[in-house]
């Protein structure tokens, strides 16, 4: 397993569907100059998402055969479909970045805590049922998806308490903005006022 150093950091955007998770990490990614970690999933594509950019989409075969030869960190089922992340591509981009980041569901983020200790900060983020689902439907998703997320709120929102960190997001400058200030501690990235 790579060993990372003092400076390494793993930022895990956790909470349910629906709750901005993705929105909000690309933001804080962006802010930081991290780079986004992608997990491999044998669901087809929803609408606007774009492969090797929201997910590696593969199928079951693809996914038992990486998983077989032990290419998965980590590796969970929801709802028949697998959600896996590479331990390589962790590996890869830490050694590039001092930091980076993944959207994980609460048995992803549970995994890589377990394995990396305290250089994984869990970043949870949530909405009450009714805008999740309402946020579910602007995107387009069909009922029987959002009625399959709605059926995981409850769990995913009793790992609240298990996070270091919790946000209430129902504006994403706003929770964004609280977000970074947080990691700005943990980041450390040593800026220097040039005046």
């Amino acid at each position: 397993m790579y060993e990372l150093n003092e400076r390494n950091k793993i930022i895990v955007f956790t909470g349910p569907d629906g709750s901005g998770r993705k929105s909000v990490a690309e933001a804080v990614g962006q802010t930081f100059g991290m780079e986004k970690v992608i997990s491999f999933v044998t669901r087809q594509p929803r609408q606007g998402e774009v492969n090797g950019q929201d997910y590696h989409f593969i199928t079951h075969d693809e996914y038992r055969s990486m998983e077989h030869h032990g290419e998965f960190l980590e590796s969970v089922e929801i709802d028949g479909q697998f959600y896996g992340i590479r331990g390589l591509d962790i590996e890869r981009k830490l050694n590039h970045n001092d930091s980076i980041y993944l959207i994980l569901n609460h048995e992803g983020a549970g995994i890589l805590k377990r394995i990396y200790g305290d250089k994984v900060i869990r970043i949870f983020l949530y909405a009450d049922r009714r805008t999740v689902e309402e946020r579910e439907r602007k995107r387009g998703l069909a009922e029987d998806v959002i009625a399959m997320h709605l059926n995981h709120y409850d769990q995913e929102m009793g790992y609240r308490s298990w996070c270091e960190h919790a946000f209430e997001n129902y504006d994403l400058a706003q929770t964004t903005y609280e977000i970074t200030n947080e990691l700005e501690a943990y980041l450390q990235r040593d800026l220097v006022d040039k005046d």
